[in-house]
């Protein structure tokens, strides 16, 4: 039974389009299928795909702000890009993207990121870690509104599917936002791996009020003071 990621590769230089091609040929475990390749974003319509690698700029014109509609439409998307500027990457990040890899690191990086974007795990590429370190936002790490308001829900007691209809999303984003943002703390050497560590470190940084949690009470004062 075949249980490969399937991925689309939307890039509109054929070169670089055959170069991840090969990458995902060369996997050894054979882990991902390509499935459709095209010169610009028109041409995924109706399209199945697990994960998009997305090429930021598509004939000269960066893409980032149709990235929204493309994690709506339920797709991860795994940006890829010769951009480096940390602006860049934390715009193509708030805006939806699972993952950024810049091109002098796909090789090592992107078959890793595409399964990680499956799998709603959080992969942070070197270039994604630099623009977050670099991101002099207030409230570093800067979680974007939705990011905030998903953890938020969450903390208040809401299941992810719960939370996304709430906020009119899939549940998979709403996995997505919580995965960023414990990518984000991480990338800052803040590691987050468990609900109550992301909301302690939600709270201490004044992303989150205690007072906005109703049924929070400190979880260092004992099992009866956890919250449920």
């Amino acid at each position: 039974m075949d249980q490969r990621v399937t991925v689309a590769i939307i890039e509109d230089h054929p070169v670089v389009t055959e170069g991840v091609a090969s990458w995902i040929r060369s996997d050894p475990g054979q882990r991902v299928m390509l499935v459709h390749t095209a010169r610009d974003l028109a041409m995924l319509t109706g399209v199945a795909a697990d994960v998009v690698i997305l090429d930021l700029e598509l004939s000269g014109e960066l893409v980032t702000a149709q990235i929204p509609e493309l994690v709506a439409g339920g797709y991860r998307v795994v940006a890829f890009s010769g951009h480096t500027d940390p602006a860049i990457v934390m715009d193509t990040l708030d805006s939806g993207a699972h993952a950024y890899v810049s091109k002098d690191e796909g090789r090592e990086h992107l078959v890793e990121a595409v399964l990680a974007a499956a799998a709603d795990r959080p992969y942070v590429t070197r270039s994604q870690a630099r623009a977050m370190l670099a991101d002099e936002r207030a409230a570093r790490p800067a979680l974007s509104e939705q990011e905030r308001q998903a953890l938020l829900l969450w903390f208040q007691g809401m299941s992810k599917a719960s939370v996304g209809r709430r906020m009119a999303i899939s549940e998979n984003t709403v996995r997505q936002y919580i995965s960023r943002a414990r990518a984000k703390y991480a990338a800052t050497g803040r590691t987050a791996p468990s609900k109550d560590a992301l909301l302690a470190r939600a709270i201490e940084d004044g992303v989150i009020k205690a007072s906005e949690i109703a049924p929070y009470r400190s979880f260092a004062r004992g099992p009866d003071d956890r919250p449920g």
